[in-house]
């Protein structure tokens, strides 16, 4: 890894305006930049996150980065006490380059560990080359670099905060051999992965694991939007917790969590009857409850829009676990109130819901099984029941175009709405304006509101979420 000719390229790159704002947020500890940048102190070596409870370095000793990568191919290894593996993750608000956000997001969720960065370029419709320059003008690294060094900061947050054994972590992490995670871990992290190790390990599939996020973050909106639209048997909410059934690829279970409201942290308690997918399914509990949004650009952003003392501060968006789940609850939800929609969710996931183990907890239907019923038992227009199974058979047939989301508008019954909402919630994509929705449409015209998608952009979906919260009626 490159060190001192890189700390000066990269201090070349970044203004005194930056500077100074990244040096008042350490010295103050503000939560709110956790992730944003880290702090790499050229005495010790080491890089931290801005609120490291350690001593505050002097300001000529210092280096600031804006992504832990760049840190470490500086030749930086990351702090112990404050670990920057469980920082709040900023890359999907870094820059505007969708297919960079992409691809980072695809190999977080462990795409080069079964395939190849040639593969990934064809999925992405890039070249190779291409993918390399973009990762190395962003991050220094290449696609390769980052996806391993991901790992292994996914493994240090296991080796932290679990007891699973160091060959299983090795496993989670995706690494298929323990002399070949032992040696990545040494050479990326400057430390064995034993070091670490302070519990005995134990082969029990509960896991707990500590989840930070960036303050403001509106607990009692989003415990009141999944209330609402919570499924008996597949999901439970209360106030101050939140817990579904889910499946991620071969892996079964179940998850919970419970805000920490003081700390900037959620506590999730984590049931899978396998780890080999525990990576893509803990960075897709972050994206549900959307846990790395930089929720005070978009606060900034969209108060100006709203009348003085009406914008609700925090509100972020509350996800769905999977695209198709989100495509199918947007479908079944077409021209019905909240309450109707509940209840033909409700109705799919008792008649279709595989039983999860010798629980009376139900995982969501999957696309065969919607696809091979005949749906009689919803109470809704033939039409719709067809255009479900339309629906469901082509993600059946086409499940290595699942986020390719255009496609959908082929299918007989489906519309822009239906798009939007899917992606709004099973993607989380930020920029998804629902003027045509009926809930925002009656709240506009409550506050006697006139909003452009211009003027939404590149947060449209907040405003929806914003305006879905101020509602007086469904």
């Amino acid at each position: 890894m490159a060190s001192d000719t890189g700390n000066r390229r990269y201090n070349r790159s970044m203004n005194t305006q930056t500077n100074n704002q990244y040096r008042q947020a350490r010295l103050s500890r503000d939560a709110r930049f956790d992730g944003i940048f880290f702090i790499a102190v050229k005495t010790t070596k080491i890089y931290c996150r801005p609120i490291c409870p350690a001593s505050s370095p002097k300001e000529e000793h210092v280096t600031y980065y804006e992504s832990a990568i760049e840190a470490a191919n500086a030749g930086y290894r990351p702090c112990l006490r404050c670990r920057p593996d469980s920082a709040p993750n900023s890359s999907a608000w870094n820059g505007t380059n969708t297919t960079f956000n992409r691809a980072q997001r695809l190999i977080q969720q462990g795409i080069l560990q079964t395939h190849s960065v040639e593969e990934l370029s064809d999925k992405l419709g890039i070249t190779p080359r291409y993918l390399r320059q973009l990762f190395q003008k962003k991050l220094g690294a290449s696609p390769k670099q980052y996806a391993l060094y991901y790992q292994c900061l996914f493994a240090k947050q296991l080796l932290h905060q679990t007891q699973l054994p160091i060959t299983q972590i090795a496993l989670a992490s995706g690494f298929n051999s323990l002399r070949r995670f032992n040696d990545c871990f040494k050479k990326t992290l400057g430390l064995a992965p034993s070091a670490l190790r302070k519990n005995k390990a134990t082969q029990e599939k509960s896991l707990e694991i500590t989840l930070s996020y960036r303050p403001p973050f509106n607990w009692s909106r989003m415990m009141a939007f999944l209330q609402r639209r919570c499924i008996p048997g597949l999901e439970w909410c209360e106030a101050e917790f939140y817990g579904r059934t889910i499946q991620y690829g071969d892996s079964r279970g179940y998850f919970t969590v419970r805000p920490q409201k003081d700390r900037s942290t959620v506590k999730v308690e984590l049931h899978i009857d396998r780890p080999d997918n525990l990576q893509a399914i803990v960075n897709n509990i972050r994206r549900v409850f959307d846990l790395d949004a930089n929720i005070e650009q978009v606060d900034a952003h969209l108060s100006k829009l709203l009348p003085a003392g009406q914008y609700i501060e925090g509100i972020r968006l509350p996800g769905i676990w999977s695209l198709f789940e989100a495509g199918v609850r947007a479908i079944l939800g077409q021209q019905v109130s909240v309450k109707a929609a509940h209840k033909l969710v409700t109705l799919l996931v008792t008649h279709l819901g595989d039983p999860l183990a010798s629980d009376d907890r139900r995982l969501f239907p999957n696309p065969e099984a919607v696809a091979a019923s005949s749906l009689d038992f919803l109470k809704m227009p033939d039409s719709r029941r067809q255009t479900l199974r339309r629906f469901a058979q082509w993600f059946s047939d086409n499940p290595d175009e699942s986020e390719n989301c255009e496609q959908w508008l082929a299918l007989k019954g489906i519309g822009p709405w239906t798009l939007d909402y899917a992606q709004m919630r099973g993607q989380n994509n930020p920029d998804i304006w629902l003027m045509s929705d009926l809930g925002v449409k009656n709240a506009l015209k409550q506050q006697e509101l006139a909003i452009t998608e211009e003027q939404a952009s590149p947060w449209g979906s907040y405003l929806t979420m914003q305006l879905w919260n101020q509602l007086t009626t469904d």
